[in-house]
């Protein structure tokens, strides 16, 4: 297989990106986040091209007309050109759940649960994200903003453009808003798109224990009026499930969110079956992991533009043989999105592709709708619908080129890497290029 001729990197005024064997555009005129058999239609286009400007796409459609157009002929000369070879371009994913804000992986945790420790009991014996913890308190923000930085680097060698990004590794005030620091330092070197997500309802940190209600006391009262005063944080998060927060606690977390204009979303039946319509009353943009979801839930959900996001990595990492249950939800009309979850102690993975692979073939969803769960709806989890998620005239040029000639290939191979570059923000990116500064 012939690879795309590959220009050399710089910021262009113009980049035009012609021969392209299958894009998938994933372009509708419908309302709303895709569901049902609307998640199969990706808008496939053969011998294609696309033109972006400014940062933006100007125009999508058959490379003949493209060459044609009487704007491009007249300014060919300012036009960086890329011969694609005839393999696959589709938007770049959209990873709408990660927690890059950590320090050191949790390789003593890898091994209790290799020797057959459970999720809880490794929490409970000091394992789990409370042993994260120590590290980021201790951490310079410099050197979490390198962490982060590297994250970013190798979600986009693999074909990632826009990521969320959670605290959640501090659980203190200071450490919480050091962590959204580093985040936004982070974006800020980095070409994609960055959103930033308090999660300083993780767990509750050891020197709290028995004292829940005062923790939560202190994410209302003191993180998110400074996280969204400093414009940090576009959501705030709360992991609500046994072992972390109770639902009358995310409610009272998400109030407080309200009130100071940020959006808000929820780790939530990961590891059992809360009920989701307190929740839902919020409209929160997405709850994540949903394992466990209760099947009088689903209706409501189904409803709601909130989408289910997905994240089997997490799964497969712990060794379970329950992955989420892609099937049901589709079937009942649920929007639903895919995610790396990326994070050190259940999906050590910046790998979007490998997502796709797990998706289809643990979670038996098609090709088609594992690219529009990681593309467009993925968009809708972070409300960036407008702007990211297709390939259409005015959104942002975020595209991932990868070396197929057919884009079920994607998910179907797996453990290596077959993006061959990306496009941020209309800024190309070669792998390999990037080092943190």
């Amino acid at each position: 297989m012939s690879s795309p001729r590959k220009p050399r990197r710089q910021n262009p005024l113009a980049l035009l990106l012609i021969n392209i064997g299958q894009l998938l555009t994933l372009r509708s005129d419908k309302p709303g986040p895709r569901r049902g058999p609307e998640l199969s239609e990706i808008g496939l286009l053969e011998d294609a091209a696309i033109l972006c400007l400014g940062g933006k796409i100007v125009s999508v459609g058959k490379t003949k007309d493209a060459l044609r157009d009487p704007w491009l002929k007249k300014n060919r000369k300012k036009v960086i050109e890329i011969d694609c070879a005839r393999h696959v371009v589709l938007p770049g994913f959209v990873d709408s759940h990660t927690h890059p804000a950590f320090m050191n992986p949790r390789l003593v945790d890898f091994e209790k649960r290799i020797s057959g420790a459970t999720y809880e009991e490794i929490a409970a014996a000091g394992g789990g994200i409370r042993s994260s913890v120590e590290a980021v308190r201790k951490a310079g923000k410099s050197a979490l903003t390198e962490k982060v930085t590297r994250a970013l680097h190798q979600m986009a060698e693999q074909g990632t453009t826009t990521v969320e990004a959670k605290s959640g590794y501090g659980l203190t005030f200071e450490a919480e808003l050091k962590s959204l620091e580093a985040i936004r330092s982070a974006a800020a070197r980095w070409p994609g798109t960055l959103v930033a997500t308090l999660l300083g309802a993780h767990v509750v940190p050891s020197e709290f224990t028995g004292r829940a209600a005062e923790y939560v006391n202190e994410v209302c009262d003191k993180m998110i009026p400074a996280a969204a005063k400093r414009k940090l944080a576009q959501f705030v998060d709360v992991f609500t499930d046994r072992g972390a927060f109770t639902s009358a606690d995310t409610e009272k977390i998400f109030q407080a969110a309200a009130r100071h204009g940020l959006g808000v979303r929820a780790h939530v039946c990961q590891l059992t079956e809360p009920p989701l319509a307190p929740l839902l009353h919020f409209d929160p943009a997405s709850l994540d992991h949903m394992d466990h979801v209760n099947d009088r839930d689903l209706p409501l959900l189904a409803r709601s533009n909130t989408v289910a996001t997905l994240v089997p990595g997490a799964n497969y990492f712990l060794g379970l043989d329950r992955f989420p249950p892609a099937r049901k939800l589709i079937d009942a009309g649920v929007a639903v999105a895919l995610a790396t979850d990326y994070n050190p102690g259940s999906s050590p993975t910046p790998s979007m592709p490998f997502v796709l692979s797990l998706a289809c073939t643990h979670m038996k969803m098609t090709p088609a709708e594992a690219i529009s769960a990681a593309t467009i709806n993925g968009a809708w989890a972070l409300r960036l619908q407008d702007s990211k998620g297709s390939i259409e005239s005015g959104k942002d040029a975020d595209l991932a080129v990868f070396n197929a000639i057919d884009y079920r290939e994607i998910a179907y191979y797996f453990a290596t890497n077959h993006c061959a570059f990306t496009v941020l923000n209309g800024t190309l990116n070669l792998p390999g290029e990037w080092s943190a500064e």
